[in-house]
């Protein structure tokens, strides 16, 4: 094989490692510099609440869960492993 293949090929399989790792990682969470909490890995960009509205919104699961249920024809679903959008 020639080198500049053989290089494309290593540099290839070391990203598709890493991408594989990332995306097994598990949620994290970080306090914003506006003291907001954020959640990082269900996408490209972090989910970002205060306080009040994460407490809001984990009262609501349930009805959320609900939804989701009621509404699953409707509702588009990503792959678990494309965290890009």
């Amino acid at each position: 094989m020639d080198d500049d293949v053989q290089a494309e090929l290593a540099r290839l399989t070391a990203e598709n490692e890493r991408l594989k790792r990332q995306q097994a990682s598990p949620l994290r969470l970080k306090v914003s510099a506006k003291g907001a909490l954020s959640v990082y890995g269900l996408g490209r960009f972090p989910v970002t609440l205060y306080k009040a509205q994460w407490s809001r919104l984990l009262e609501n699961t349930e009805d959320i869960r609900a939804f989701l249920d009621e509404h699953d024809g409707e509702l588009k679903s990503k792959k678990q492993d494309d965290t890009t959008d």
